[in-house]
């Protein structure tokens, strides 16, 4: 049987220069070395991170600043916001003041402390809070016929959030709100079912200034209220050792098992990543721990990167924070998010599930072993030390779903809970400087979310002002021809172009406008249309020639990027299969279903991403021949399409497969 690596892996040396603690066992900690290259990968792909660091005066400025930013949204959580465009004015205008202190202008600009002009921008974004704060009933009244100080005012809008988004989240979003704005300006122009009346600078910009369908609509709403308040928690249980935790307790359960290091990465990705919803950085943060013992087990570089990025987008799929999207999606559904949960649970498992075979699958093919168990943690030592840090998160869970509350609340009460919590053990507790540090990250990390929802805010508000998004939903419809299928294909590569190089939220907030209508209009219900929306948004991080979380996870192995960004599409097959399968099996999301249905549809989806894997490594017992992957991918198919014709299908398929390849084994047991 063919080995990946020379090396016994089963080898105590082979780990030797693992994190290790006193006592010779690896732990989830990341050195200052690890934490330094780290942060060198992340600015290197993610734009996002590549932001200035404060000396001085300049830093304790900012800091404060960062925390009074961070206690304002507690405040209007606790006591409530003050009224709706004067509080979301408030928000954009104190993320746009962060972004323009935190990102430099361009390359060459100063890393260490702002510009002049750079301090006139941050200034200048208070200028719009506070004109709407002493005009509130007359930029109101106006709407529709805007003076030209509001014109004024909604174009210093429109530049200051364009210039901070290309700051914090690259060309890509800034490009395509611009090219919203002349198409809404220049409809006329446009050719057939695309043309319409066009409209002046005037009434296009006050549409982005003075009412709740533009810069001020829905995804700033979700920003200033439920992912502040999501990420500030998620900081605070950064600083309570949750990233450890997760670490150490899914090396304790799976780092002995057949390539069990990637079965620890695949674990903890995907915990850390539903909490912190970015995927470059929760491919660094658990892939420079987690990489190095992949490769050290025998899997090659491409692959250890490969196994990260797949997992790490999956975090955002998975309940119950699912990173910050599925807040938006609650709020444009108009559903409780606890709904948002349950129905994106089965789905986000199988995704997992399927990434997990693939790497068992591997791992015996190649001969691969997991890490020694006399260099783990044991599972009960680490529930010990640091097993009350799951209290948070179940306290969490017990808010969302039985406590009638609602989500600010829950969020706010469960980060309380969470420092008491982490307060249990010396060695989790927080300090007050480490309490207040996570106020300042919180306000620090929410900045390039914030613009890119306020960004974003123009292509929706040309989008509603114009009809675009039921002109697209209609051309959808006509290119798919009234088929489902078709319909469901043409929507996934509109939802993957339009991803490509965009932030997860606001990918999934321009293609569910666009796309989840048509699928509506196809007797789809809203919730499968908007998740499968959502699930092609995410995946838009993950397909070449655009692929930001594969691309880190190949500086971090060393591996070739578009090589591990393809690997990554293969290992996460699953979730490009499962949304159709939501889509004609609602029952998928336990929607409108029956326990007894919902458990059945779920089992023999389950037999089918199994087969899926098989016909993508090629391997269960012994080699699996080309023309068996083929029929296995069949049956797969077939296990994973709701029917009951079908599922006997599948099942034929899938005992012949097993008796079939268990004769194969026996037989090169009797050659050997």
């Amino acid at each position: 049987m063919k080995k990946a690596s020379t090396t016994n892996p089963t080898s105590a040396s082979s780990f030797s220069d693992a994190p290790l603690n006193k006592d010779g066992v690896i732990t989830g900690d990341m050195s200052e070395e690890m934490m330094a290259k780290t942060t060198a990968i992340i600015e290197k792909v993610d734009k996002e991170s590549a932001t200035r660091k404060f000396t001085g005066v300049m830093q304790s400025f900012f800091y404060i600043f960062c925390i009074l930013v961070s206690l304002y949204h507690l405040y209007t959580a606790i006591f409530g916001p003050p009224v709706t465009l004067v509080h979301r004015s408030l928000h954009v205008a104190m993320m746009t003041s962060l972004c323009f202190l935190m990102y430099p202008m361009r390359k060459k600009s100063s890393r260490t402390k702002p510009s002049i002009l750079d301090w006139i921008l941050a200034l200048a974004a208070f200028a719009v809070p506070i004109y709407i704060y002493t005009d509130y009933l007359g930029v109101v009244e106006r709407a529709g016929r805007a003076s030209q100080t509001d014109m004024i005012m909604a174009t210093l809008l429109v530049a200051l959030v364009l210039e901070a988004t290309r700051r914090c989240s690259g060309k890509a979003l800034p490009l395509l709100s611009i090219g919203f704005i002349l198409y809404g300006i220049y409809g006329r122009e446009f050719p057939g079912m695309f043309m319409h009346r066009g409209y002046d600078w005037l009434s296009l910009s006050n549409h982005f200034f003075a009412n709740t369908e533009g810069i001020y609509g829905t995804s700033v709403n979700v920003s200033a209220s439920y992912i502040f308040l999501f990420i500030l928690f998620g900081c605070v249980m950064t600083k309570s050792g949750m990233g450890k935790f997760f670490n150490d307790i899914s090396l304790a359960l799976a780092g002995h098992t057949k390539g069990g290091p990637a079965k620890v990465s695949v674990v903890a990705a995907g915990l850390l990543g539903s909490i912190n919803g970015s995927a470059v950085a929760n491919v660094v943060t658990t892939g420079s721990f987690t990489i190095p013992l992949m490769k050290k087990t025998g899997y090659s570089a491409e692959f250890s990167g490969a196994v990260s990025a797949a997992a790490s987008v999956g975090g955002q799929l998975l309940p119950p924070i699912m990173g910050a999207a599925a807040f938006i999606m609650a709020e444009i559904l108009g559903v409780k998010y606890s709904e948002i949960i349950v129905w994106a649970a089965i789905p986000a498992l199988l995704y997992y599930m399927g990434i997990l075979i693939q790497v068992q699958l591997r791992a015996s093919k190649d001969g691969l072993v997991g890490v020694p168990k006399s260099q783990l943690p044991k599972a009960m030592e680490v529930l010990k030390a640091q097993g009350h840090l799951i209290i948070p998160i179940l306290f969490l869970l017990y808010m969302l779903f039985f406590s009638g509350s609602t989500v600010v609340y829950a969020a706010v009460l469960t980060i309380g809970v969470t420092i008491v919590v982490a307060a249990v053990k010396k060695a989790t507790r927080m300090s007050l400087k480490q309490i207040v540090d996570a106020l300042a990250d919180g306000a620090k990390q929410t900045v390039s979310v914030a613009m890119a929802c306020a960004c974003v805010g123009i292509v929706v508000g040309v989008s509603s002002k114009t009809g675009f998004g039921l002109t697209m939903a209609n051309t959808i419809i006509s290119l798919g021809q009234t088929s489902i299928l078709f319909t469901l294909v043409f929507t996934m590569v509109t939802c993957m172009i339009l991803g490509m190089g965009l932030p997860s939220i606001p990918s999934y907030i321009i293609t569910s406008s666009i796309a989840a209508p048509a699928l509506f209009k196809l007797g789809i219900p809203n919730a499968s249309a908007h998740m499968f929306s959502f699930y092609f948004a995410m995946f838009a991080n993950l397909t070449p020639p655009v692929a930001l979380a594969a691309f880190a996870a190949a500086g971090v192995s060393g591996g070739n990027p578009m090589k591990t960004g393809w690997t990554s599409v293969r290992l996460a097959i699953a979730g490009f299969i499962i949304p159709y399968i939501f889509v004609l099996s609602p029952q998928l999301m336990l929607i409108n279903t029956t326990l007894a249905e919902g458990l059945l549809t779920t089992a023999t989806a389950a037999l089918g991403v199994f087969l899926l894997a098989v016909a993508c490594e090629g391997y269960v017992y012994a080699p699996v021949a080309l023309p068996l992957r083929v029929v296995a991918l069949a049956g797969a198919l077939c296990l994973m399409i709701p029917g009951f014709q079908t599922d006997i299908v599948g099942a034929a398929v899938l005992v012949g497969l097993i008796l079939i390849q268990k004769k194969k084994k026996a037989g090169l047991k009797s050659a050997a």
